[in-house]
């Protein structure tokens, strides 16, 4: 494989694992079927801890994916348990015969290729195929030395912000990587501290509590809503007194169903990147069926709001709209703005009119770095999205673009906000009282942008 730059260990060989069943993982930085499989992925390998070996193969699909340091920091975020390449210019992914990721290519003992399942809910056949290739040698697999290890991210207060709401007195962030919430003063001062760092699905108080790679918030009265997308559910934070439950999902993706009688908490979400709300419903972006539903709070009722499922960008009526990993939501009036991150697109949903319709994005593959009118715009993986109090803006963290930009509503032009420094991958953005709070999930850190002044300043968060 001598075309792969190799990230986070010395180059591999299939040689080198000879005598173990080897899983080649075709991945995506951006793709939240990807992160699906990533996490079956780690199970499977505690599962097989000696019999199975994994390499991984990234395939860039936007152009700042090409950088390995980008796809580092993607593989440093999910949590990727297994040596990593970049497959820049897709060749060993059309040796394997490839189509779709994510794939696993598993080769056997002898190094000869014997299947691949391509999709992100393999898990368990993906147990099942490793478990027969070790039966055939009859458990006879040589132990390997595991890849020395590197490229790991420094050890910060914060690890990969990508959730932010603001009060009147407070900052809320999701503290990503260490699997928290924190509730800050306006300045960054950390007051209270919700979940143990341990990523794990438990309800209870703040000290006992537990959240996986929680995401998007909202603030609804005294409550704080969660996307806690790695653990595909929706939480909730009781202000009062600090205790968590959990409102929707079983802790697995699976396919989002309406209109049953099970118990909510048993319902599977899959990949809820983001919330918004209002006093008695809440709409999430559900990334990972390429979806947006809506929660009735008094009902206690989940149902479709926009979507088929498939992945793609077309407009028209609610469900037959099409979305793609959809990522950050803002609420206005009856309007819901979505950041549509794989087609790199800004869509309205109209609520009451039932109608869905692209304000900047054309495809899958049309993505870029372009100001100007709204058919001529270009962004790149955009995750994230905030209205400006003030003015009929709408920000938006154009995430691989590293910058933030703005796009006045009622048919104005998108355009690039000058800032004082480059962003580093921005997740999430928060608006109030005069100030834009970015979360600069690359860099790890939540800065605080003073849109009057132009002044922009890090939080010193847990410091």
């Amino acid at each position: 494989m001598p075309s792969l730059q190799w990230l986070n260990a010395e180059p591999q060989t299939l040689a080198s694992h000879r005598g173990r069943v080897l899983a080649l993982v075709f991945w995506n930085a951006s793709s939240a079927y990807c992160q699906n499989l990533i996490d079956d992925l780690a199970r499977l390998q505690a599962r097989f801890p000696v019999g199975l070996s994994m390499i991984g193969i990234h395939q860039p699909k936007f152009d700042s994916e090409v950088d390995g340091r980008l796809v580092l920091k993607a593989a440093n975020r999910l949590g990727v348990p297994f040596p990593v390449a970049n497959d820049r210019a897709w060749v060993t992914w059309q040796h394997y015969g490839i189509q779709s990721w994510p794939s696993v290519a598993l080769v056997d003992t002898r190094g000869r290729l014997r299947q691949v399942l391509a999709g992100d809910h393999q898990g368990a056949a993906l147990d099942a195929a490793i478990a027969g290739l070790i039966d055939e040698v009859g458990g006879a697999v040589l132990a390997g030395n595991p890849a020395r290890r590197s490229g790991a991210e420094p050890r910060l207060p914060l690890a990969f912000p990508s959730g932010l709401a603001v009060s009147e007195n407070h900052l809320y962030v999701a503290d990503t990587g260490h699997h928290r919430i924190l509730e800050c003063t306006h300045s960054g001062r950390v007051l209270r501290e919700f979940g143990t760092g341990h990523g794990d699905l438990v309800d209870g108080p703040p000290e006992d509590a537990a959240f996986r790679h929680p995401r998007g918030m909202c603030l609804v009265r005294e409550a704080l809503y969660v996307a806690d997308a790695g653990n595909h559910a929706l939480r909730r934070i009781r202000l009062l007194d600090g205790a968590v439950e959990t409102v929707l999902g079983n802790g697995r993706p699976g396919p989002v169903r309406e209109g049953t009688n099970e118990p909510a908490a048993q319902l599977p979400l899959n990949q809820p990147w983001d919330v918004a709300g209002t006093l008695d419903r809440l709409f999430i972006a559900m990334a990972g069926s390429n979806q947006i539903w809506e929660y009735d709070l008094g009902q206690a009722r989940l149902k479709l709001l926009a979507g088929s499922g498939e992945l793609g960008i077309l407009d028209g009526p609610l469900r037959n709209s099409m979305f793609a990993h959809p990522a950050g939501l803002a609420q206005v009036q009856q309007t819901l703005y979505v950041a549509d991150s794989a087609t790199s697109a800004i869509r309205a949903v109209q609520v009451t009119q039932g109608q869905v319709q692209t304000l900047v994005g054309q495809g899958l593959y049309e993505f870029g770095e372009q100001d100007g009118q709204r058919r001529d715009a270009r962004l790149q993986l955009p995750l994230a999205l905030a209205l400006d109090p003030a003015s009929p803006v709408l920000w938006v963290a154009d995430s691989y673009n590293g910058s933030l930009r703005r796009l006045r509503l009622g048919g104005g032009e998108m355009s690039t906000h000058d800032l004082p420094q480059p962003l580093d991958q921005p997740a999430a953005l928060a608006a109030g009282a005069g100030s834009l709070w970015i979360a600069n999930t690359g860099a790890h850190e939540v800065l605080r942008y003073d849109v009057g002044s132009g002044k922009l300043g890090r939080l010193p968060i847990g410091e």
